[in-house]
């Protein structure tokens, strides 16, 4: 029986999350990983046909891990759609490199924003937006899409430039935000 691998898949993964997390997708290559890892740059070829592959695995794991950050407090949100932009917006303030790496790189494909907000990955958020607003799955998605393109957009700010974050001012924006895309559906507004 051979040795068993010392180096393993989701430790070449974890690594290349940490590398693009503390230093951003452009530092990441297979002698990085290696460094990282303490070995060779063997083991992460060996597990990896490519740098390719680890990255797009990087991306996967980047991905998921963004997702739990975004969907943190929704539950027992009062206005769950609001807690998402703020947590979206708070990670591309203190993630600036994941952020770039999952919404400012090609990882994203070549969808564009109406294949985006397809995505089946969107249903548990647009489940809790209909049923804490009582209001249609095609409201939902309306409304989503109207404060991702703004949300989206302050985040790409934040994740781009020197820019501080400021607490108040994202709840200030977002409250806009939402009460002009409720407008835009006739539906009562935030007091």
């Amino acid at each position: 029986m051979p040795p068993k691998a010392r180096i393993t898949a989701d430790m070449i993964i974890e690594a290349a999350f940490a590398i693009v997390r503390e230093n951003g997708a452009e530092s990441l290559n297979a002698r990085t990983i290696a460094e990282k890892l303490g070995c060779s740059t063997q083991p992460v070829l060996y597990q990896f046909a490519t740098v390719e592959d680890v990255r797009r695995a990087a991306y996967a794991y980047a991905d998921d891990f963004h997702s739990q950050y975004i969907m943190q407090g929704l539950e027992e949100s009062p206005m769950p759609l609001l807690t998402l932009g703020q947590n979206y917006i708070r990670f591309a303030a203190q993630e600036q490199h994941l952020f770039r790496f999952l919404f400012q790189s090609a990882g994203l494909g070549s969808g564009n924003l109406l294949s985006l907000m397809e995505d089946p990955a969107l249903a548990p958020i647009l489940s809790i937006i209909q049923q804490a607003m009582d209001i249609s799955p095609e409201a939902a998605r309306r409304i989503f899409t109207h404060l991702f393109l703004v949300v989206h957009g302050y985040a790409s700010l934040l994740a781009n430039n020197p820019i501080p974050y400021d607490e108040n001012e994202v709840s200030s924006l977002l409250d806009s935000a939402f009460n002009g895309a409720c407008a835009a559906e006739a539906l009562p507004k935030e007091d």
